[in-house]
């Protein structure tokens, strides 16, 4: 059985394009930045730790991701509210900033990992953009407070690496741990879910 360790309806949409279906049972674990701990080192610990936290002894396999936003060296978590919201934004028009996502497929034989950094570039816009766009509330629940599978697609003018990594799951890597690990059946049928 294969366990998704966390509760995005996007990570199970992806996962189902390729005809995965796991078991969803979020981790709960501190999601929380440490002092000193550089982007790459927090979102590896975070997705770490979520496997573990789901982890069992009877076989299963856990898949847990782990996704951030990084510009200027600075990670840009969940907004908690529209202030911090329209603040991300303004700090990512106009600019290029890093989205790496860190996957961790946990089971018999120990864990394995991958990290998918993908680079976005955003089209300049301006306080209107900014206000209508947190007023939509699409931004609610996303790391730097935008969803490019959403409307915020119109922010963004081009993508260089995985855009599935950009929505929180590098689909084509995690395939490709899946099938190494023996931790599900991958199946594409006609461009359908098996």
């Amino acid at each position: 059985m294969l366990i998704l360790a966390s509760a995005s309806p996007r990570r199970r949409e992806l996962l189902a394009r390729v005809g995965v279906e796991p078991v969803v049972r979020p981790s709960d674990v501190d999601e929380s930045q440490h002092d000193g701990e550089s982007p790459l080192a927090y979102v590896r610990r975070v997705a770490a730790d979520k496997a573990a936290a789901c982890a069992r002894a009877d076989g299963d396999f856990v898949l847990a991701a782990d996704t951030i936003v990084e510009i200027d060296g600075l990670v840009l978590g969940k907004a908690a509210d529209d202030a911090e919201a329209a603040s991300m934004l303004r700090r990512l028009a106009g600019r290029t900033h890093r989205v790496t996502t860190a996957v961790c497929v946990m089971g018999p034989h120990g864990a394995r990992e991958v990290v998918v950094t993908s680079e976005v570039d955003m089209v300049a816009f301006g306080e209107e953009v900014i206000a209508d766009y947190v007023a939509s509330g699409e931004w609610r629940g996303k790391a730097g407070a935008y969803a490019v599978q959403g409307i915020a697609a119109a922010l963004v003018s081009s993508v260089r690496g995985s855009i599935t990594n950009v929505i929180g799951l590098p689909l084509a890597d995690v395939v490709a741990l899946l099938r190494e690990t023996g931790a599900a059946e991958v199946s594409f049928r006609h461009g359908q879910p098996a």
